[in-house]
């Protein structure tokens, strides 16, 4: 948003552009209400427009949330910036570090940590935290989870039936009180008003409905195709609706989530049923599903850097919109890395299947088609290695197994624990490889998905050297320095010219 002024701002807003979906939010100061670029209410006078590059800034500068085009329906901001030409690496530090707390606290950290703990994440104390987000986003940690939890808090009163009380304890807060008082000071509205507007049918008894956008293009058959190819038997699966489903755990909460297209010709987002025993971690798990799909993506801003090269023009104008699928969980997709190694992707993923029967959770009864719960570090740490043999493993590959579950069950790799992000990928890179039978290949492909590491670039893949015309990793790790920083969309953009 930084390099747009105000004129091209508001020209995306008249166009009610999609791609600028999520990226600024245009407060009207006639009716002090705060819009996405894509609402259809009537075009406000360029006057009265003011931008933020968040909905909280919105909000701390007195503007409400438009119940039209429900700014909480919005893809979050890009994690990445466009390149930017200054070379100041002290910059680009504290946009990382803002950027990497904001992504953090938007799935719902403050909720259960402090300010100081979120900082001791990222190694940095929590007053240069503050700083840091307040110079990129012009808010404070407090008011970016304030604003979280109102705006899923309005979601929920629009499109659930759940009990207000039900409601405000799922989006974070810690009181029904504090939320109606919170909720009532900043929209000028109660709950119940909002409740009471909302036209959405109310959800089944064993399923909850929530919608997740992205800015358009998207290439929803690539990535369907991917996870398709790559699903571990019992655990995910494709119905016959062609919905992605599969068993999630996040925390202490399990349960059934099933991904799909929304209906609707202009209607840039994913559809997500999951079950009611998912609800106590919403705010973690919506995030987990977006960073899978990868719903943050600007695919406009990545086209057009990578269409600067002769060699991804071509791949880039037949494949918009295609993505880099990231992971639903960071070990889980690690696991599955290592089972990849040397080994055909379908014999990846039949090892996946035997793994999840012969260590994880049974799934519940209620998941129909799907049987096992996700495999996790703990379970697996005290496998014995002969049952892992056993299941069709080399001896190197056990030991490999098993190292990376004790590292994970130990805490040596947090960025593969829970929801904590990436915020060194080299520091992580080094610790994973310092594994047995890891390698840089299988470190860069799970900071490429699991970290969602966008410049994440595996150069010794066969298949990435096979689509460049044999060239060596050294050469092909130089000729994709001007890739950065999307290089993984690059590998994806090249794998599937293959």
């Amino acid at each position: 948003m930084r390099q747009l002024g105000d004129a091209q701002l508001y020209r995306a807003l008249t166009a009610h552009d999609a791609r600028f979906d999520g990226v600024f939010f245009a407060g009207i100061t006639s009716t002090k209400i705060y819009c996405r670029p894509v609402c259809r209410a009537p075009t406000p006078r360029p006057e009265n427009c003011r931008y933020f590059s968040t909905a909280a800034a919105a909000e701390r500068r007195g503007f409400r949330p438009c119940l039209r085009c429900r700014p909480e329906l919005a893809p979050a901001s890009p994690t990445v910036a466009e390149p930017q030409t200054d070379g100041d690496a002290s910059v680009d530090a504290v946009v990382r570090l803002a950027r990497g707390a904001a992504t953090r606290i938007a799935a719902g950290a403050l909720d259960s940590l402090d300010i100081d703990q979120l900082a001791s994440e990222f190694g940095v104390t929590a007053r240069h935290l503050r700083r840091a987000i307040s110079r990129e986003l012009g808010v404070t940690p407090v008011e970016l989870a304030q604003t979280r939890r109102l705006l899923m808090a309005k979601r929920l009163l629009a499109d659930s039936s759940l009990p207000l009380s039900r409601v405000a304890l799922t989006s974070g807060f810690s009181s029904v009180r504090r939320f109606n008082t919170l909720f009532r000071d900043r929209y000028r509205l109660t709950p119940g008003d909002v409740r009471r507007r909302a036209l959405a049918s109310a959800e089944s008894a064993d399923a909850i409905v929530l919608s997740l956008a992205y800015r358009p293009p998207y290439d929803w058959s690539a990535m369907l195709a991917h996870l398709t190819a790559r699903a571990t038997p019992g655990v995910e699966m494709i119905a016959e609706d062609g919905a992605y489903r599969r068993m999630m755990r996040v925390g202490g909460h399990a349960g059934a989530v099933s991904v799909r297209p929304a209906p609707g010709r202009d209607v840039h987002a994913l559809r997500v049923e999951l079950a009611p025993s998912l609800l106590p971690a919403l705010a973690p798990l919506l995030a987990r599903l977006r960073q899978l799909f990868d719903l943050d993506a600007d695919p406009r801003a990545i086209a057009a850097h990578l269409r600067r090269d002769a060699r991804l023009a071509p791949l880039v104008r037949a494949r918009p919109g295609l993505r880099v699928a990231g992971a639903a969980d960071g070990f889980e997709l690690a696991l599955r890395a290592v089972l990849g190694q040397q080994v055909t992707v379908r014999g990846a993923t039949t090892l996946a299947g035997r793994l999840a029967q012969l260590v994880a959770e049974p799934a519940p009864l209620s998941a129909s088609g799907l049987t096992h719960l996700p495999v996790t570090a703990e379970r697996l740490a005290v496998a014995r290695a002969s049952s892992l043999t056993g299941i069709g493993l080399t001896s190197a590959r056990t030991e490999c197994v098993l190292a990376l579950a004790r590292a994970v069950a130990e805490g040596v790799l947090p960025e593969l624990s829970g929801d904590q992000g990436s915020h060194d990928p080299a520091s992580f890179i080094r610790r994973f490889v310092a594994l047995p039978g890891i390698g840089p290949w299988t470190a860069e492909y799970v900071a490429m998905r699991a970290l969602r590491w966008p410049d994440a670039f595996p150069a010794g893949d066969l298949g990435l050297r096979k689509a460049t015309g044999g060239l060596t990793p050294a050469k092909l790790r130089a000729a994709s320095e001007p890739w950065r920083p999307w290089r993984a969309y690059a590998a994806q953009h090249l794998w599937a010219s293959l």
